[in-house]
């Protein structure tokens, strides 16, 4: 009997392997798709776009000049490519800091057990899902020299402080950053809940039993368990900060000025409105390959702070 149930075992098994070899399909095929998408779409657009690169053409003419590298020496001497630098290093400090705090503030708040925290969490994390373009309207009344904040402003006996928020230069860089903030706070609010509901509850009762406050267990316990979304979060940051467009674009047009001027937005008024598409695909290219080194930066220091993990 033993003998012809191994004898048995073996016929069967010799007879399943290749057909369970048919039934698993090879890897490559699966891929297929994402790949083709990836080099036939994504990758020749980039190489078409530095193609254009180095050409003068306003998009419709049949016979392009061709200028070599003079568009990318142009933007080296260009004022208002610079200003866009500027705004997006500081749009991306002072957004990324108080998003980081708030957020962090506010899941910490969650994590405490209050009451209606379900509604709380609905509350700030709206202004996530409401589209820009509904909301700028709504923003350039607010913050018009008759809107709705200098109108408080002067109910509050504070009529001095009242100002054209959007209509001058010293202004309107800041607006956008509140917008901003205001809109994508929910966001880093809800990635470190998720984060901090990670945490090993009996680290955080150890260090009660030690004896360790609330700040203490957010410095020692909380915020170093939390590196790994504060980085993740500073990347997502950095290349929102560099494409930024929607809110300056709808709520001032980049104005007054080139206050509110950003790459995303120079890229569009110097492709579409003023039709140097070459120039525009020189912006692009210097853009991608900005995002793509703030990306290896901020991932490489990552990892230095977190031991090479």
């Amino acid at each position: 009997m033993t003998v012809s149930t191994q004898r048995l075992t073996r016929a069967v098994g010799s007879q399943s392997r290749p057909r369970g070899r048919r039934l698993q399909a090879p890897g490559l095929p699966w891929i297929l798709p994402a790949l083709a998408l990836s080099a036939g779409l994504i990758y020749y657009c980039i190489g078409y776009t530095g193609y254009i690169s180095t050409l003068n053409w306003d998009g419709a003419s049949p016979d392009p000049a061709s200028v070599g590298l003079r568009n990318y020496a142009n933007i080296a001497n260009d004022p208002v490519f610079w200003s866009a630098i500027s705004h997006t290093v500081a749009f991306f400090i002072v957004t990324f800091t108080l998003q980081t705090a708030i957020g962090m503030l506010f899941a910490v708040i969650m994590h405490s057990r209050i009451k209606l925290a379900v509604l709380y969490k609905v509350v700030i994390f709206v202004p996530v899902v409401l589209a820009p373009a509904i909301m700028a309207p709504v923003f350039r009344q607010i913050f018009a020299a008759d809107g709705q904040l200098n109108q408080v402003l002067h109910f509050l006996g504070l009529g001095f402080l009242a100002q054209p928020w959007i209509g001058q230069t010293s202004t309107a860089l800041p607006v956008i950053m509140l917008i901003t903030i205001w809109q994508w706070t929910g966001l880093t609010f809800v990635l470190y809940y998720a984060a901090m509901s990670q945490i090993d509850p009996s680290l955080l009762e150890a260090a009660r039993i030690d004896g360790a406050g609330n700040i203490r267990t957010l410095t020692s316990i909380i915020w170093p368990g939390l590196r790994g979304t504060t980085l993740a979060l500073g990347i997502l940051s950095a290349i929102g900060a560099l494409k930024t467009f929607d809110v300056p674009w709808l709520v001032t047009v980049a104005g007054p000025n080139n206050a509110t001027q950003f790459l995303g937005t120079y890229i569009y008024q110097m492709t579409i409105q003023l039709a140097h598409v070459g120039y525009g695909a020189a912006l692009s290219i210097i853009l991608l390959v900005i995002a793509l080194a703030m990306a290896i930066v901020l991932q490489v220091a990552g990892r230095e702070r977190t031991g090479g993990r």
